[in-house]
């Protein structure tokens, strides 16, 4: 596992040009980056994660800070390339994928449901149940859990007061917390076969 101060050293030789750093910034970083994108705009993260990659390449040396901050950065980056997709969606007569928000909480009595939900966070079903909250709350859980930042850097992203973002969190873990817990219906019994005739052939002698 990478230690911090490792890529703060591979970061700024990135700035300086090195690619095979470059190399392993993206590599650390476009796995939670592509999740985050899969919650925006579903089916073109991939292409969305390219054009963010494409910004961050060529603007890097000017990007002043740590990795974390690198972290924040390239999150907000990659924001705005999803919000840039989704307007050209809705300019197209194309239905586009709804979009959901997902908080995280710094609740004690919702610890266990964060650990399970970062357990899970690694699998398309993690990030399908995360989608299908409300945007708000989505955004957050997404930048906080798999991205990693704080909520000070997840609400200058989204453009809201830490709190907000605390209680998006909140909100979106509790309801994570809820469908983990609930057990899936089960299966409806087929339905039985009679052999008696039709109420239509009875009438006929």
């Amino acid at each position: 596992m990478q230690q911090p101060e490792d890529v703060d050293v591979a970061l700024r030789a990135a700035q300086a040009g090195d690619e095979e750093a470059f190399r392993l910034l993206y590599r650390l970083q476009q796995p939670a980056l592509l999740r985050y994108l899969r919650v925006l705009v579903g089916d073109d993260a991939e292409d969305v994660a390219s054009e963010a990659w494409l910004q961050i390449a060529r603007d890097l040396r000017g990007f002043s800070g740590d990795w974390d901050g690198f972290r924040g950065w390239t999150a907000t980056i990659a924001r705005h390339r999803a919000m840039d997709s989704l307007r050209a969606q809705r300019r197209r007569p194309v239905s586009a994928l709804p979009i959901e928000h997902l908080p995280e909480s710094v609740v004690s009595v919702l610890e266990d449901t964060a650990d399970r939900a970062i357990e899970l966070i690694g699998t398309e079903a993690a990030v399908a149940l995360i989608a299908a909250l409300p945007r708000d709350q989505a955004e957050a859980v997404m930048l906080r859990v798999v991205i990693g930042l704080d909520a000070k850097a997840t609400g200058r992203i989204l453009g809201k007061r830490a709190g907000a973002v605390r209680t998006a969190a909140y909100r979106g873990l509790k309801t994570l917390a809820e469908r983990l817990s609930t057990p899936a219906p089960p299966p409806r019994p087929a339905p039985r076969v009679t052999h008696s005739p039709a109420p239509a052939l009875r009438e006929v002698r």
